[in-house]
């Protein structure tokens, strides 16, 4: 079972309230598809990141064709260090798999992803986000609550694969 969170307020990264010394020499840019196979080599590795069909290398594509300039990637010099997808439907945002490796953690990186897709939903219009954290992953908990984010209690997440269903 996952737990959905949204922002309801506007966020605020500054460098300042992080390690930034560590955060210095790494770029943030948009995940374009040349980004795929380390990102998913890193969401592979990132406990509380369940991969599933829909993160094949062709849904990706789907999902960054339909949400333009949306989702990012972090790179210290020639390493991935850092990915987020972020999309929307109209009404809201959501982001999914984002993840910091192992060793870049608590420098900053994964509140400036969060940041530059926070900032594009805005510039759509978007003025609430919507995310799944796995119930078990407290370590996930703690980052989205520290940069703002709050638990739904008033809602409980439902899905229904699509796969079997008859064609008319």
């Amino acid at each position: 079972m996952s737990l959905l969170l949204a922002n309801r307020a506007k966020f605020h990264w500054s460098p300042h309230r992080e390690n930034h010394r560590s955060f210095a020499m790494v770029e943030i840019r948009e995940f374009t598809m040349q980004d795929y196979p380390a990102a998913h080599a890193l969401w592979r590795e990132s406990e509380g990141i369940s991969l599933r069909e829909a993160d094949s290398p062709e849904r990706i594509k789907y999902f960054l064709d339909r949400n333009p300039a949306m989702s990012f990637v972090a790179y210290d010099q020639d390493r991935l260090v850092g990915a987020a997808l972020c999309g929307q439907d109209g009404r809201r945002g959501y982001l999914h798999h984002v993840a910091v490796a192992r060793l870049s953690r608590r420098s900053g990186i994964g509140s400036a992803l969060v940041f530059r897709c926070l900032e594009k939903l805005q510039t759509c219009g978007i003025q609430r986000c919507h995310l799944f954290v796995e119930q078990e992953n407290s370590d996930a908990m703690a980052f989205w609550r520290g940069i703002g984010w709050f638990e739904r209690s008033d809602l409980r997440m439902m899905s229904r694969d699509l796969g079997g269903l008859p064609h008319s």
